[in-house]
């Protein structure tokens, strides 16, 4: 029996997906608006794009944020995923406290996380000075910073994906004469693989995005796209920057549709 939603809900529904939707399909809009100042429709042109890519700072944020991206979502989805088996398989003293330490880096505000990572590079840089090292924040600061929060949502995506399991079937695997590894990768890995391609997804979306975290840790001379959006920005929003944005959009969208599609068989069992 189909439940009927009442019609002052579903216009309140409407009406925040637009508050959500609308200033964002404003910028892909106005992205392919052939004139440069102001918000004046002044026709349809797809000439940004290509401005876009023949601007060699444009290429050159493209390549720092597709190599923080791709190495910093590889190396907190092995830490990640290691982490959600441990706090699945094995129960210990300090589980309660671990999970609590995860969930952490997610509700802790992007400036504080920002601003503490900042004051952490300035005393590593004071004792590399000491020891006669040098250090500059730059690409290797904004790759670390995001290994650090990508850890999380990959830890627990992947215990959520386990969660609906027990060890029965690895135990059962042993039964039947499966070695601790075997029994680990025939039965455990295939069960965690969506969670673990979730998480990278997720952590690969996230280092696309971030701009607060990247712009307290990246120095004045490494830029990502969010960091150069927003230098640009502050001079007027230009189509081309529209543009830029976006791509953003739609890269971020493919990866999310891509995660949901990877949990979906979960979640039509339950």
């Amino acid at each position: 029996m189909t439940r009927r939603t009442h019609p002052a809900l579903s216009v309140w529904a409407w009406l925040v997906y637009a508050f959500l939707y609308l200033p964002i399909l404003v910028v892909i809009v106005f992205s392919f608006n052939d004139s440069r100042f102001g918000a004046t429709w002044a026709g349809f042109t797809t000439k940004w794009y290509g401005v876009l890519f023949a601007r060699a700072d444009v290429r050159e944020a493209v390549v720092n944020t597709l190599s923080i991206a791709v190495l910093s979502t590889l190396v907190s989805t092995v830490l990640g995923t290691l982490v959600g088996l441990g706090l699945w398989r094995y129960s210990f003293k300090f589980r309660t406290g671990l999970s609590f330490l995860l969930v952490l880096p997610i509700v802790v505000p992007d400036v504080v996380m920002g601003v503490s990572l900042l004051m952490f590079y300035s005393f590593v840089r004071l004792g590399l000075e000491r020891a006669g090292w040098t250090f500059d924040n730059g690409f290797w600061t904004v790759l670390l910073a995001h290994i650090t929060f990508q850890i999380s949502y990959v830890a627990l995506t992947v215990r959520s994906r386990l969660a609906g399991y027990g060890r029965e079937l690895e135990e059962a695997a042993r039964d039947l004469g499966a070695s601790s590894l075997k029994s680990f990768l025939y039965v455990v890995l295939p069960l965690a693989t969506p969670g673990v391609l979730a998480g990278a997804l997720l952590a690969f979306t996230l280092s696309l995005d971030d701009f607060v975290v990247t712009y307290f840790t990246s120095g004045s001379g490494f830029r990502t796209l969010p960091v150069l959006i927003y230098t640009n920005v502050k001079r007027g929003v230009t189509p081309d920057i529209n543009a830029l944005s976006a791509l953003l959009v739609l890269v971020t969208v493919v990866a999310i549709i891509a995660a949901n599609a990877l949990l979906r068989p979960r979640r039509s069992r339950a």
